[in-house]
């Protein structure tokens, strides 16, 4: 391609001005980087603008600058770790709404593991959800592309999309002899951040599926709520974080601040800026009886999620129970730059309030329960108790009362499975056969018998 004397001049000037910005940012922010010998901030930015010129001089097409800037951009910080990236426009505009709970697309939680797109957690209640797809999960393929040189951003557009169209995702799964496909059909994701049920006895059970900008306001509306309905204060509180793949740091603080003591550190974030040294600690007012609470965490359970359980397990303010937790200790600061577009850049490390680090290593449950498969149908539900009904020739009820008829009704509507098995409908019955939750509840149980106890003299 030939390129005229005028063009050249445009191309010159543009890169000219690149290459200003470029050195004036890298000056100011890392004005002792590389002074190992290495190399120098202008040499590297000569490298860049070479680059520059010879794919505008002689790439096969014409290459848009922008394209080529946010190319770069985002290979640059696609480098540095698996959170941090850049946001153009569009990206960052879903960026915003995805934090107020409604966006459209498949519902998962992704991050980059071993190179490997991978599930963080499904988001309940989504196409993704509903169709079996878990936490840790290696999506090979969206559609037929595959994912391996796809950045977060790339992943997540793919997966986005009109609601009603369909995605293809190829998944690889421990346990799985071969690549799985999935076909899923896109939906509006309405993520409900906070699900609550006033248990038997006063137990209550609060549900956080992700950390929104109105989840505290909703964790404050769910316990009041159950403590209207008791008529008293909780006995205890089962907190399922589950699955959750974190969100925002302010909701964190403020969700583990209602059960923690005033002046109590619960978080704190290290950094190589001034402003990245953070400590928040509990205020005044606001908290929560001294109940019992045990917290469910598994391997989808990820930052913000393990801020909470990581401050509640150092005070000693509730027992952690479930599997180890993802690992995600970092803190990305989203920057809004001057064309609408954004950067998502690592900027801290947080720590539990004993100092400890969950980057990588995750929150150890105090009580290690793995997940188990119950049956679904209330014949099975109690199959590891031996009751009446399962010996030969028990008599039959003759039960003919109006309620036994709308025990017979209520069988009608149940939803059942392709084993014909009946399917949870609301959160109370998923909750009867979730093993995690049955021992949480089991635990609180016991710990109010044993505190009984100890107060008969």
């Amino acid at each position: 391609m030939r390129v005229t004397g005028s063009k050249k001049t445009r191309v010159i000037a543009g890169i000219a001005v690149i290459a200003a910005f470029l050195c004036v940012f890298i000056i100011s922010s890392q004005r002792h980087s590389l002074a190992d010998g290495k190399g120098s901030d202008y040499e590297s930015i000569e490298l860049f603008t070479d680059v520059m010129s010879i794919i505008k001089k002689s790439y096969v097409e014409e290459v848009d600058t922008k394209k080529l800037i946010y190319g770069a951009i985002n290979g640059m910080l696609s480098s540095l770790d698996p959170h941090s990236s850049f946001m153009p426009p569009d990206t960052y505009k879903e960026m915003k709404i995805d934090t107020k709970g409604a966006f459209g697309g498949l519902g998962i939680e992704i991050s980059i593991k071993d190179g490997v797109l991978t599930v963080i957690s499904p988001i309940e209640d989504t196409p993704a959800f509903k169709a079996g797809v878990k936490s840790g999960d290696m999506i090979l393929k969206i559609d037929e592309k595959f994912t391996k040189d796809l950045n977060i951003n790339d992943a997540v557009k793919r997966m986005r999309g009109e609601k009603g169209s369909k995605v293809v995702l190829t998944i690889m799964r421990e346990g799985f002899d071969k690549p799985k496909e999935f076909p899923l059909i896109r939906d509006i994701i309405q993520v409900r951040s906070v699900r609550f049920h006033l248990m038997a006895d006063g137990y209550g059970y609060v549900r956080i599926a992700q950390f929104q900008e109105k989840t505290d306001e909703d964790l404050t509306k769910a316990l009041k709520t159950m403590r209207e309905e008791y008529k008293n204060e909780l006995k205890g509180l089962i907190l399922d974080m589950r699955n959750d793949p974190g969100g925002l740091l302010d909701q964190a603080v403020r969700v583990a601040d209602h059960f923690t003591p005033e002046g109590q550190m619960i978080v704190y974030t290290e950094g190589r800026e001034k402003d990245s040294k953070m400590q928040f600690t509990a205020k005044r007012g606001g908290k929560e009886a001294n109940y019992p609470i045990v917290v469910l965490i598994n391997s989808g359970s990820a930052s913000a999620s393990e801020i909470v359980a990581g401050a509640l397990q150092d005070h000693k303010r509730a027992i952690i129970l479930g599997t180890q937790s993802f690992g995600k200790g970092s803190v990305q600061t989203i920057i809004p730059l001057s064309d609408d577009s954004g950067l998502r850049l690592t900027t801290a490390r947080y720590f539990t309030p004993k100092g400890r680090s969950i980057q990588a290593k995750g929150i150890t449950p105090d009580i290690v329960v793995e997940a188990v498969e119950l049956p679904k149908t209330t014949a099975k539900k109690d199959a590891m108790h031996l009751r009446e009904k399962d010996l030969e020739n028990h008599f039959e009820s003759e039960d003919k009362s109006a309620a036994g008829d709308a025990k017979k009704d209520d069988k009608k509507s149940e939803k059942k499975d392709e084993k014909g098995e009946k399917l949870p409908t609301r959160l109370e019955d998923s909750l009867k056969v979730d093993y995690q939750v049955l021992r949480a509840f089991d635990l609180l149980k016991g710990w109010e018998l044993i505190k009984s106890m100890n107060s008969v003299k």
